[in-house]
């Protein structure tokens, strides 16, 4: 075939959909699991749906995305939110990011982050360091450090942090004395909204319905319960069965046992590669509170993240949890539906970047093309992929 594309999830199914809106019908998708959607599958919970892989939004702001994503399922079938996210730090529950919301925090807190900011390495004009931790307490002062950002990295991908690299963190805002104290005398947030600021959640599905029609879209070309345990580039052949003239590669390059034909130097940057699993657990609980998820640094907790569902699932009840598999326990959450996934997070180790623009350059001179959070190893939301699996297969086709 023209095309094999490596899983079913929204970069494989967003880039097999776009050839077909083109008129390319010589492909075939390939899945590991009986069911389509990767990280963004949902599954019926306590009668709503909750999602399997974590807390998944559309994000509204790229016009280009919705288009595409809409015929499957229309605009009418989503709500539309304005994003309500919390941080739980030292007994204050605030808006989130931390950063612009200090202003909500007791008096005497407050007093203690800005004289802690005024004093960050950023502000006195120190030299960048190059360690994580370092940077952290250099770009946001130590308080916001070591109350939020250090332990709840940490939860989320592992007590080593210095085996993370600077290069994902240019990102964060700089945290300014005068505009935080000015902030907090004005008593309101400044500075940029982050990510999913306004959002789309379906109104009677979880948000894997939407994964679901795209894949229903396909009909015969998607071919589930097949795992992908061989690759050889040199003849671009799957499991010695399926060969292409282009394979789009969507699933963790360390989940597949065989990479034939592939160099030394490339192997072993692929074992360099590192990732978390995180599980999601059901709580029938109500939780009393306005917010869509919160963050919970607090090292005591196991869990890093709550998505309070029946915020944003319309007639659902409950919540789930986000933990990073490291910190959870089976035998504590014996009797409550969980749900375990592997990969999760891709890390942004130390030389990940130029190590995978070297393995995704060398790949695409034997026609294989690294594509969304899992072939390029990069921490993509949902939206993000969709546009980029868009790009891809234009490109491919020389549109």
């Amino acid at each position: 075939m023209k095309y094999l594309i490596l899983g079913a999830g929204p970069s494989g199914l967003s880039f097999a959909n776009r050839l077909l809106s083109c008129g390319e019908q010589d492909f075939l998708v390939l899945e590991a699991q009986e069911d389509a959607g990767g990280l963004c599958r949902s599954r019926d919970v306590d009668g709503s749906p909750l999602d399997i892989g974590g807390g998944h939004f559309l994000d509204v702001r790229d016009q280009k995305v919705l288009s595409f994503l809409f015929p499957f399922m229309d605009e009418s079938e989503w709500d539309l939110y304005d994003r309500n996210s919390r941080i739980v730090v030292n007994g204050n529950e605030i808006n989130s990011p931390i950063e612009a919301n200090i202003w909500q925090m007791k008096l005497e807190d407050q007093v203690e982050y800005l004289k802690s900011i005024a004093v960050a390495g950023c502000n006195l004009g120190e030299e960048m360091p190059e360690k994580f931790v370092d940077w952290i307490y250099w770009k946001l002062g130590g308080k916001i450090a070591k109350d939020y950002m250090i332990p709840y990295n940490q939860k989320m991908f592992g007590q080593d942090l210095n085996a993370l690299g600077t290069y994902w963190l240019n990102k964060l805002p700089n945290v300014s004395f005068e505009e935080t104290l000015i902030s907090c005398l004005e008593k309101k947030a400044y500075g940029k909204q982050p990510a999913h600021a306004k959002f789309y959640y379906p109104k009677k599905y979880g948000y894997g319905e939407l994964w679901k029609r795209m894949a229903d879209a396909l009909g015969e070309k998607i071919k589930y319960n097949t795992p992908v345990r061989s690759i050889d580039f040199e003849n671009r052949t799957v499991n010695d069965t399926f060969s292409a003239d282009r394979i789009i590669l969507t699933i963790p390059w360390k989940n597949v046992e065989k990479l034939a034909g592939v160099p030394e130097e490339h192997m072993q940057r692929i074992a360099d590669l590192k990732y978390s699993s995180v599980v999601i657990t059901y709580y029938p609980e109500h939780m009393d509170t306005p917010a869509h998820w919160i963050y919970y640094p607090d090292p005591a907790l196991s869990y890093h993240r709550i998505l309070v569902r029946h915020n944003f699932c319309p007639g659902s009840k409950g919540y789930w949890t986000e933990t990073n598999l490291n910190r959870f326990s089976a035998d504590e959450n014996r009797g409550r539906e969980y749900f375990v996934n592997d990969f999760a997070y891709p890390l942004n180790t130390m030389g990940k970047e130029e190590n995978m623009a070297e393995l995704l350059k060398w790949a695409e001179t034997k026609n294989v093309f690294g594509l969304g959070r899992w072939g390029e190893w990069q921490h993509y939301n949902s939206d993000v992929v969709v546009s980029r699996a868009m790009d891809l297969a234009d490109q491919l086709q020389g549109k």
